[in-house]
């Protein structure tokens, strides 16, 4: 394998991992958002209902003052009643009366809806409340968990990239350093990522066949090879190409590479 090319195996492993931390802290952060996001809205959906219940305390009130004025009225007028000498007048009473009667019945009917409201309201109050306790015992189990989480990637992530910027810098003092870096960075902003391995006559990024001639040599890890001299790159990827005996299949042998005159020759 080229030198540097075994460097960049270990730096795009680095580089994996840094975007792993990177992406899991991020992760996390939006986790945590929108748990205090739900939390803020049962806490909200809550408050809806208290205040529902206190205009409903209020409106029973009221009717509760109102019934009360109506029967001090009547009462009054049913002392009239007593005292009252013509018949214009008893009339006049009876229908004043009977309208007072008629107005505590409709606002004692009202009255008691409001009471069932309220009871539903209260048993949606006890759902709330539990609902809001749950969200944010939730928030804060997840935020402490996240932040542990963030910390320890973040320790991770430092010590990566303090080993990311040794290796470069170790890679680019080689005579092919800085080529073989600045295709590996122009790759891997195309790609994601920039190495891939050849395994049993395919390239593992994607999964295309690797010509046998250039399988044979990948396989080749003599000093004087091509694949210790070059880089190579998958014809279908564009991503460079290495290989690992200690991963490939033990009875996967080298493919035998015949030219096409051998073909035709042969089949004649």
């Amino acid at each position: 394998m080229h030198p540097d090319l075994a460097k960049l195996v270990v730096l795009q492993a680095h580089d994996v991992e840094a975007k792993r931390l990177r992406d899991q802290m991020a992760t996390l952060a939006k986790q945590v958002a929108a748990l205090d996001t739900k939390a803020k809205a049962t806490v909200g959906q809550r408050a809806v209902v208290v205040d529902l219940i206190a205009k409903e305390e209020a409106l029973r009130r009221k009717e509760e003052s109102e019934i009360a004025d109506l029967k001090q009225k009547l009462e009054r007028t049913k002392k009239k009643l007593d005292m009252t000498t013509t018949t214009h007048q008893l009339e006049a009473l009876e229908h004043e009366a009977a309208f007072a009667r008629s107005e505590i019945s409709r606002i004692e009917d009202a009255e008691l809806e409001s009471m069932e409201r309220g009871e539903a309201l209260d048993t949606q109050k006890v759902l709330a409340d539990a609902a809001v306790t749950e969200a944010t015992a939730t928030l804060e189990r997840e935020r402490a968990r996240a932040t542990d989480t963030s910390a320890a990637d973040h320790a991770a992530l430092l010590d990566i990239e303090s080993k990311r910027a040794a290796l470069r810098a170790e890679i680019i003092l080689t005579s092919t350093g800085e080529a073989s870096l600045a295709n590996y960075d122009r790759i891997a902003r195309g790609k994601g990522t920039a190495v891939s391995e050849a395994l049993n006559q395919k390239c593992t990024a994607c999964q295309m066949m690797v010509r046998p001639q250039r399988w044979n040599d990948l396989r080749d890890n003599s000093a004087d090879s091509e694949a210790s001299q070059t880089i190579m790159y998958c014809e279908n990827c564009g991503r460079m190409l290495y290989y690992d005996p200690a991963r490939d299949s033990p009875d996967h042998k080298i493919v035998p590479v015949e030219s096409i005159a051998a073909q035709i020759v042969r089949s004649l």
